[in-house]
């Protein structure tokens, strides 16, 4: 007994080790998500702030649910909203497609179409200001450089550095300063800061996900309830909804 004891002394700081790799692995998305959110808010920050007005991991009630923003600038040519995402390896996606694909050698893993998921930030925007019905709402999709982008896309999907390059691009002027202002005011004034709405947000996503991956498992369509078939396509097989073409969820 004694000398087990004395083994597990002198052996401290490995078990301190296992410990620390358990909380990194543990929080490890979480710390990446941060980085990603982090270095995109930098970049954001250099923008002129008499033209750019930034706000940063925003979450808004639209009814009954929210909708938490990464990055929105609220500027004189529009409202750029951004959608970050901090992956590595090869990524693999079309503009319409439910989900994309992350590949790292030979290992593939899918993830929620950015775009899809920015579509529902920007609606839930027009709705919280439905009295400015003709702002220019533009959806941005950044990722690092440790991503190697293979997307086509209609919808700008940037590397995190050219992320101020492409807002700049955007130089037609719809929107006037006083009404910037009372934008930026607005949504500053809406912005949900309450760490128990924020913790229920991400649990009801978390939730979200795991049902409709539950479905996806049992082959049923959790877009409209369908059976999952597999088809023979250009590029080999694939799965998709047997209510094709009303309903045209593919999984890849």
């Amino acid at each position: 007994m004694e000398s087990l004891i004395n083994t597990f002394i002198t052996s401290w700081y490995i078990w301190v080790l296992i410990i620390l790799v358990f909380i990194y692995r543990l929080f490890l998305p979480k710390i990446k998500g941060l980085f990603g959110e982090k270095s995109v808010a930098f970049f954001l920050s250099r923008l002129d702030p008499d033209k750019y007005k930034v706000i940063n991991n925003i979450m808004l009630q639209t009814g009954s649910k929210t909708t938490q923003i990464d990055h929105i600038v609220v500027s004189n040519y529009g409202i750029f909203v951004i959608e970050t995402k901090n992956y590595k390896g090869w990524i693999l996606g079309n503009e319409y497609d439910d989900y994309w694909t992350q590949v790292i050698y030979k290992r593939k893993e899918k993830l929620r179409n950015p775009i899809k998921q920015n579509y529902g930030h920007i609606q839930a925007l027009k709705q919280a200001l439905d009295e400015y019905d003709s702002i220019n709402y533009v959806s941005i999709i950044t990722f690092t450089t440790q991503a190697d982008l293979k997307v086509k896309t209609k919808t700008e999907v940037v590397y995190t550095i050219n992320l101020s390059k492409t807002i700049n691009e955007y130089n037609k002027k719809t929107i006037s300063n006083s009404d910037k202002e009372k934008i930026y005011k607005k949504l500053l004034s809406l912005n949900i800061d309450n760490k128990e709405k924020r913790k229920a947000h991400v649990k009801t996503i978390h939730n979200d996900i795991a049902e409709k991956n539950k479905k996806i498992d049992s082959d049923i369509c959790p877009r409209c309830g369908g059976t999952l078939v597999t088809r023979n396509g250009k590029y080999g097989q694939f799965k998709g909804c047997s209510n094709f073409p009303k309903c045209k969820f593919v999984l890849k």
